[in-house]
């Protein structure tokens, strides 16, 4: 059941007014492609710019803090951890991890997803003036606990069970 539609058909945001504050938890992770020599830039230090991984860091817990703000009908949270952890990955992806955790009425797969991707963007912008051919893939959500759904687990392929 498709719950951001009323019974006409309408878009709304689901009323979790009488939803019990449960423990809530959520990781996703995205992969960004890339030349072997921007990777090893990256991971060197040697990036004009500075730390790609710290600015993508911080990029992907801001944008967690906003999602709300980025996806209409999400509800406004108060998130109580955001972790973004970045690594490079055999000669040339970026590997981003993102977990988000609260106590709340509502999910946090939204602000996971919303982390890793901006994470992945950030590294984009930082690196394209020498890679342009970058490529952003695998956005998913890894896992999903807590509230009425229960607990999710993403299959090692991708695919939803």
């Amino acid at each position: 059941m498709l719950t951001h539609l009323d019974s006409q058909g309408r878009a709304n945001m689901v009323d979790v007014t009488d939803k019990a504050v449960t423990f809530r938890e959520a990781v996703a992770e995205a992969r960004v492609r890339m030349l072997p020599a921007t990777l090893q830039m990256i991971v060197s230090g040697g990036h004009p710019k500075g730390d790609v991984f710290a600015v993508a860091r911080i990029a992907g817990i801001q944008a967690a803090k906003k999602t709300s703000d980025l996806i209409p009908l999400c509800h406004p949270l108060m998130l109580t951890s955001v972790k973004v952890e970045l690594s490079a990955e055999g000669q040339d992806t970026v590997h981003i991890v993102a977990r988000c955790k609260l106590s709340g009425q509502t999910g946090v797969e939204m602000e996971a997803l919303t982390a890793a991707s901006v994470a992945a963007l950030t590294i984009y912008d930082m690196c394209k003036a020498v890679d342009r051919g970058m490529v952003i893939e695998a956005v998913r959500l890894l896992e999903k606990l807590g509230g009425k759904s229960g607990h999710f687990v993403a299959d090692a392929e991708g695919q939803t069970p």
